[in-house]
């Protein structure tokens, strides 16, 4: 049996990348997303109404936020928080079968917020300092398209679920079970440390400057505005149509779009500054916002699926390079608190949903969400150009 100094040495970019990736899946698509394909079934069967949904879909981005706080005040070794996330999601998820109540649900959808966070933050310690040493960074596309593998994973299991009108429970069990496969093909690799850093301890970074501040509320804004149609799409389209046929396919529309996203922005705009590819995705993505806020029906709603779903990651990654850029030695600081206002944002946006799909319950949201991506998109390129 080879000792895990041989499997550190021996890991390959590719299997690095497929790790990554699946960890991601799991991670994103199921601990923070799964609720969002399921949601038009538990409406169906449990009887959960839209406000009811948006307060279980705010507790997994506050589990999210503080998972995030926790990792930037202390920060974990990498591949151990990996672990723990992922065996988190798993349990939480399959929790969810035998838990009938709303507060007991909450606290469940609570722990899974957390777990993923830890993926996230321990995936990405993990695998991209281990693709650039090995000079495969270009996989780190791939790496990130696993957000959008998960999304349509977890919209697959909801859009079956729906065309046999199945109970919900089988759905998130089937789910569970998926994210505890999953965690246990990427333990072992996950021992693979972290690539070393430079020799001595990191220093540590320099306060923040009144100039990072607005970079702070523009990813606050992005959070804010992609999070409504990331959480309530498929019960939006349930109410133009109520075929699950029809309104099970927006969701895996959704992560389609955000699986091909990554891929093709490394390979069509590795060129552009970030902040300009920043810049377009959210403009992309407040067409797709505005769109179905002012005419919402199953067109707008696939339609609003594509712009957000194929922007949002590619979003999310071009902030980070340009925070890099931007703030040099203040990079992780500037990172940690962009992190937590994206957190925020996304945390208050489902809280605004209130009344029924039907009956203009996303309205004065979405103009919200359309304003605040608008304003970023223009303090974006008129105040951090490369």
């Amino acid at each position: 049996m080879r000792s895990r100094d041989a499997t550190a040495t021996t890991i390959s970019a590719t299997r690095v990348a497929c790790i990554a990736a699946l960890g991601l899946a799991a991670a994103m698509g199921i601990g923070r997303f799964a609720f969002t394909p399921l949601l038009p079934l538990m409406q169906a069967h449990e009887g959960l109404t839209l406000t009811q949904g948006g307060w279980l879909a705010a507790a997994n981005y506050l589990g999210y936020l503080i998972g995030a706080l926790a990792c930037a005040a202390w920060p974990p070794p990498p591949a151990r928080i990996a672990r723990l996330g992922l065996i988190g999601v798993a349990l939480f998820t399959l929790a969810v079968v035998p838990v009938g109540d709303f507060t007991g649900r909450w606290l469940l959808r609570f722990g899974a917020g957390v777990s993923s966070a830890l993926v996230l933050v321990g995936v990405s310690s993990w695998a991209l300092p281990l693709l650039a040493a090995r000079q495969r960074s270009a996989l780190s596309g791939w790496v990130f398209a696993g957000v959008g593998i998960g999304i349509t994973a977890a919209g697959l299991v909801g859009l079956g679920a729906g065309v046999l009108r199945s109970d919900p429970a089988w759905a998130w069990l089937a789910l569970g079970l998926i994210a505890l496969v999953v965690a246990a093909w990427a333990l072992r690799g996950l021992r693979a440390p972290a690539a070393p850093s430079a020799a001595g301890a990191a220093p540590v970074a320099p306060p923040l400057r009144d100039g990072d501040w607005p970079l702070v509320l523009c990813y606050g804004a992005f959070g804010f505005g992609y999070i409504i149609p990331a959480t309530f799409l498929p019960a939006f389209a349930r109410a133009s149509l109520d075929d699950p046929l029809a309104f099970g396919v927006v969701w895996p529309v959704f992560g389609l779009a955000a699986a091909a996203s990554t891929v093709l922005a490394m390979r069509w705009l590795p060129a552009w500054p970030a902040h300009r590819v920043w810049a377009a995705s959210q403009l992309v993505m407040a067409f797709g916002v505005l769109v179905h806020t002012l005419l919402p029906n199953l067109v707008t709603t696939v339609v609003s699926a594509l712009c957000v779903g194929g922007t949002f990651m590619v979003a999310t990654m071009a902030g980070i390079q340009h925070a890099r850029r931007a703030a040099a030695d203040r990079a992780p600081r500037l990172i940690a608190a962009m992190t937590a206002a994206f957190a925020l944002g996304q945390l208050i946006g489902p809280l605004l949903i209130r009344g029924t799909p039907d009956g203009g319950a996303a309205l004065w949201p979405g103009l919200l969400a359309t304003g605040l991506l608008i304003a970023s998109t223009v303090a974006l390129l008129t105040r951090h150009a490369d």
